[in-house]
């Protein structure tokens, strides 16, 4: 039996067995799986298998499994539960659930501190079961799934802007034929993100997905220029994926209102056309326009916030990052990035707050180095940190930072100071962005765009990352444990035995 088979069929049993389960979401680094009934799933046994990096437990269950083997066991479990498998988007370095832990926290081994993670999570998913944050999810759901498609676009584009540099240069006259083909596959998937937001959100709001596409296309229809809206005639693709949203929400809406009162018999010919119709015209004169406005207010909000704020404003980014994902809010985010993306072809919000990724791996390079005795705590972090030198930290996060406390903290001061180092730069004029959304970590370079180009724009990433590295690690390695912590962090496994043993002699019924 090969590895991917045997990981495919214990975390199916885990689930719940074949029976259980409802849906594969298939992203970058992990899988995202409705089961019919979570009393059913064995936690702990999911996260035993071995290949499994971390299981987040939500309303989805979610197996993190790295990048590369999601793929295969993915379609292993399709092929054994019999259920179709959707590939879904990319996950960021930090999971959706978590949050700081209190003082005092520290704990012996690897296995106490994985148990206080999971009470930090459970803790931290019953708070997050807000109104505000449930509506934040359904507008991540939107995007997600089109951040594949992102990153393809994304990487290609990168490719094309290097061959069309060399070929100017005159060092690669031979790509001369090929650099038009590039870019119109890079950007063929941008001129139409709008249909594409458009279809998901009205399926996320009840609405049928072609009626929101249709509502959303709209925007991008070179038509549209013809007609004035306060005096100003529209520009295709004003409003965006802002416009699009809205469009389609009012799409989902209205479908559902008049499918209420339509007769049956009616309903094929009314509901589809009074929906495009109401929603369509709304769009036009209403949403392109206010969309418009928010699109450029907040491509202009986030120019000045780093052009002015530099490394005030960086730091600030970089060190909030993570308590902003414990509460649940960065996923407000994604459509912010998705809109300066389409701005600019980069979003310079996303590799400030990559730092708290890089604080994150140099807080647990402190933390290993500190556990000089305790084996199962270095073990941990030794099979995790690859993963998290890549942008996948949940298991350094749940599994060392978070419940031990003061680490997860003096991480967020190393994603601060990785923050400032970028924003600054940003300041000078060398700006850094992505020109998709989803990675993080080393695996953020084949993306990394600015106003100086690609070389510059990498150069400065990596420089944010090392100091991310550093400012992580030293701020753990000096000020992470208290003197209390510290002594229980390394009291030795031997030590761990011999008073288990005396316990027992003790206990008369041991």
């Amino acid at each position: 039996m090969s590895d991917v088979t045997r990981i495919a069929e214990q975390v199916t049993t885990a689930l719940g067995g074949s029976a259980n389960i409802q849906d594969i979401e298939n992203c970058m680094t992990r899988l995202r799986i409705g089961v019919a009934d979570q009393d059913a799933v064995d936690a702990a046994a999911l996260k035993a298998v071995d290949g499994v990096l971390g299981v987040v437990e939500d309303q989805t269950m979610q197996v993190i499994l790295g990048p590369g083997l999601v793929d295969e066991v993915a379609d292993e479990m399709g092929r054994i539960s019999r259920t179709t498998v959707r590939m879904e988007g990319a996950d960021s370095a930090v999971p959706e659930d978590r949050a700081a832990d209190g003082p005092g926290a520290s704990g012996l081994t690897a296995s106490q501190l994985a148990a206080r993670g999971d009470e930090i999570r459970t803790e931290r998913k019953r708070a997050n079961q807000t109104t505000l944050r449930n509506f934040l999810r359904r507008i991540a759901n939107i995007f997600l799934p089109l951040i594949p498609a992102l990153i393809a676009c994304g990487i290609i584009a990168g490719l094309n802007g290097v061959l069309t540099n060399l070929t100017v240069q005159g060092i690669t006259p031979w790509a001369a034929g090929i650099t038009p083909a590039l870019g119109a596959v890079a950007s063929g998937f941008m001129s139409l993100i709008a249909v594409f937001v458009g279809m998901n959100a009205a399926k996320e709001f009840g609405g049928t997905p072609i009626l929101g596409g249709a509502v959303a296309a709209i925007i991008p229809f070179a038509g549209i220029a013809k007609v004035t809206v306060l005096g100003q005639a529209l520009a295709p693709g004003q409003g965006g994926v802002i416009g699009a949203l809205l469009a389609a929400v009012l799409a989902a809406f209205v479908e559902r209102w008049a499918r209420r009162w339509c007769p049956r018999s009616l309903s094929m010919l009314v509901v589809p056309t009074l929906t495009v119709l109401v929603a369509g015209l709304v769009t036009i004169f209403v949403f392109m326009t206010l969309a418009g406005w928010i699109s450029t207010g907040i491509g202009s909000l986030a120019n000045w916030l780093l052009e002015s704020g530099g490394a005030a404003s960086g730091f600030v980014l970089g060190g909030l990052f993570l308590p902003l994902v414990m509460f649940g809010l960065h996923q407000a985010l994604i459509p912010i990035h998705t809109t300066l993306i389409e701005q600019a072809g980069y979003t310079i919000l996303l590799p400030v707050l990559a730092m708290a990724g890089a604080g994150q791996v140099g807080a647990t390079v402190a933390v290993y180095m500190r556990a000089k005795h305790n084996a199962s705590l270095r073990n941990t972090i030794k099979s995790a940190l690859p993963a998290g030198v890549l942008g996948v930290g949940e298991p350094l996060i749940y599994g060392v930072t978070l419940p031990l406390g003061r680490p997860f903290v003096t991480a967020c001061v190393g994603g601060a100071f990785g923050g400032g180092f970028i924003g600054l730069f940003d300041q000078l004029g060398t700006t850094v962005g992505s020109t998709a959304i989803g990675p993080s970590g080393w695996a953020l370079f084949p993306l990394v765009n600015g106003a100086r180009g690609i070389g510059a724009a990498a150069l400065v990433y990596a420089g944010g990352l090392l100091v991310g590295y550093l400012a992580g690690w030293a701020a753990t390695y000096f000020f992470g444990f208290s003197k209390e912590g510290l002594a229980a962090l390394n009291a030795s496994e031997a030590d761990e035995q011999r008073s288990d043993l005396i316990g027992a002699e003790l206990d008369p019924q041991a």
